[in-house]
């Protein structure tokens, strides 16, 4: 049997690289949380028969892997809108009802990628684009063992060999899994040029300007920083609109509302910039909205994922209320202030 002290110790240190890899598998925050539990029990169980002819890292990604390939089962894929039908033509007109029946992908805090990156600048820019939005939406669409396969190929970096041990096959079979899981890929989300990283000091001048659309409630400000292929979809909502025009008039008509209804805070997810929206209720309490993922290109913004469940807030390490400030306390796209909220009286 392990010594806790000692287990804790060896394998700690890759808990959250094991969260972003159940990520990856599941498309899910939720479902990666509750399978590295279970890698850990099964760790924890069989550590006296490590042999240590892999690396520690190397056989608890073999658990995990194994882990997740039980947990997918014949469950259904977790989509994005754009992948259940075409976009809508009506921006003005009703959305239609939430589908929560439908277990949607949801989002990664930019915390968990951030504390599972162990390498130099280059390795975090690979591991941000192997937890891009596109990309986890477009593995929900391989079969399972496939999905490992480009995960452990193409993410972590893996031999053939290596992955075949894991999976319990052939090498043959993994190259010819790898061959049609590539082809699949980048057929639903190709390697995307001039995407811009988080980080970068025009990003967050951009986030500082697109967070100011919103809490001014000025659309023709938003038009202004999308592209014209720009893209927003809503989960719970199956409906999306494609287009900086019908993207426009989509949040003129339902979101914008009056100026001060929306704050907006910058944070990261999926290895891209993103907002935290709060919307003032009634009482005049700005309560958690939605997280938005953004694409940002060279030209603008190219693409929003708008969240709408305020559950997610807290996995940003957020308040679901904001305190009440007076107007003048805090700029547009400034930090979120800490502390309890206070009910606030207009």
């Amino acid at each position: 049997m392990a010594d806790d002290g000692e287990f804790a110790r060896l394998t700690d240190p890759y808990r959250s690289e094991l969260l972003v890899h159940c990520y990856r598998m599941l498309g899910s925050l939720d479902e990666a949380e509750d399978l590295v539990q279970e890698v850990y029990l099964r760790a924890w169980r069989s550590f006296d028969r490590f042999e240590g002819r892999a690396s520690l890292r190397t056989w608890l990604h073999r658990i995990a892997t194994n882990v997740c390939l039980t947990g997918l089962g014949a469950r259904r894929r977790r989509p994005l809108p754009s992948g259940l039908g075409a976009p809508g033509s009506d921006p003005e007109g009703p959305v239609g009802p939430a589908r929560p029946e439908i277990e949607w992908l949801q989002p990664l805090p930019g915390r968990w990628a951030d504390a599972a990156d162990r390498g130099d600048p280059a390795a975090v820019v690979a591991s941000r684009a192997g937890v891009r939005l596109a990309l986890i939406a477009a593995l929900q669409h391989l079969p399972a063992r496939q999905r490992a396969v480009l995960i452990l190929r193409d993410v972590l970096g893996w031999r053939a060999a290596e992955v075949a041990e894991t999976l319990g096959t052939s090498t043959v079979a993994v190259k010819s899994m790898l061959q049609r899981a590539r082809e699949q890929i980048e057929r639903l989300a190709p390697e995307e040029d001039g995407v811009a990283e988080p980080d970068d000091p025009g990003v967050r001048a951009l986030l500082d300007r697109y967070a100011a659309a919103f809490e001014n409630a000025d659309a023709a400000a938003l038009a202004d920083l999308l592209t014209r292929d720009a893209t927003l979809e809503m989960p719970p909502f199956a409906a999306w609109f494609a287009g900086r025009d019908h993207v426009v008039r989509f949040a003129a008509a339902h979101i914008l509302g009056a100026p001060g209804d929306l704050r907006l805070f910058p944070v990261s997810a999926n290895g891209r910039p993103a907002a935290a929206s709060y919307m003032r209720g009634p009482d005049g309490v700005h309560r958690a909205h939605c997280v938005q993922v953004l694409t940002v290109s060279d030209g603008g913004v190219s693409g929003i994922a708008a969240f709408l469940d305020p559950g997610l807030f807290p996995r940003f390490g957020l308040p679901t209320e904001l305190p009440c400030e007076p107007p003048s306390a805090a700029a547009p796209g400034g930090p979120v202030p800490s502390g309890s909220a206070a009910v606030c009286t207009r």
